[in-house]
């Protein structure tokens, strides 16, 4: 059987620097979602806007492994970082008050992992 490797280089960076804060903080969370990015593309999430409001609360944090789509409303300040956002769902969580990061941003702000909500 052919194994397959990942060729796109910032997802690769990514999967290595989130084993390596694992390791360094002792934090399970970002063993997890390095392991959510090793599967194929085509099991990666995809969460709404809807879902986002559904399960968080003002001044949340919340991580997707996978990206995060336009469709629905938030209607609360929250922190949002994914490998992507559509447009749409970029703009609506900003002008929410909240904020949209990428991955790599969240691993230096919370090494520790803790208060982050995982989505999928």
């Amino acid at each position: 059987m052919k194994i397959i490797k990942k060729t796109n280089p910032r997802l690769v960076r990514l999967i290595s620097d989130l084993k390596a804060a694992s390791r360094e903080s002792k934090a399970a969370i970002w063993r997890d979602v390095a392991e959510r990015l090793e599967k194929p593309r085509r099991n990666y999430a995809a969460v709404n806007l809807s879902k986002i409001n559904r399960h968080t609360g003002d001044d949340d944090t919340v991580l997707v492994a996978g990206k995060v789509l336009g469709a629905g409303e938030i209607d609360h300040r929250v922190t949002v970082a994914a490998l992507g956002f559509s447009e749409q769902a970029a703009s609506k969580i900003i002008s929410a008050g909240g904020r949209c990061m990428k991955i790599e941003e969240l691993i230096r702000l919370h090494p520790k992992g803790t208060g982050i909500k995982i989505l999928r």
